[in-house]
């Protein structure tokens, strides 16, 4: 990944995250990164960043996002998007907005915002799209 605009620069990392391309992601985050899902705990550091990023992209376990839209102001992104986790045929869609910090190039922090009630009818959902299919609507993935 080469982009030096931010905007750019979160978007194709959320793209590689989202299709398993996860040593390209992790080629643009910091030695220090700090990934908050607030109101979990904080996690620090490219290792262990690393570790959370390849089990959210595994074979139970799998992360997509539809980017709404993203915005810049200087080296801070804010993008609302439409995650979709699926574990195993469980299919969670949730909205995000997202907060991401570059320096250099570089991600250090990437914060996501989420409504609880939400995520709670996503669960909801997401159940139901077991025996409904067409009850989770697809995303449209990051491109």
């Amino acid at each position: 990944m080469s982009a030096t605009d931010p905007v750019t620069l979160t978007t194709e990392f959320l793209c590689d995250l989202a299709s398993g391309r996860i040593d390209e992601a992790l080629a643009v985050v910091g030695e220090n990164i700090r990934y908050e899902n607030v109101g979990l705990p904080t996690v620090r550091g490219r290792a262990r960043f690393a570790q959370v990023m390849r089990a959210l992209n595994g074979r139970f376990v799998h992360f997509d996002a539809e980017i709404i839209t993203a915005a810049a102001d200087g080296d801070t992104v804010l993008n609302e998007r439409i995650d979709l986790l699926s574990i195993g045929p469980l299919r969670l869609r949730f909205w995000v907005c997202g907060h991401f910090e570059v320096r250099d190039g570089r991600i250090v922090v990437w914060r996501d915002y989420f409504d609880v009630a939400d995520c709670a009818k996503a669960l909801v959902r997401a159940v139901g799209g077991l025996v409904f299919p067409g009850v989770v609507k697809p995303i449209r993935p990051v491109q």
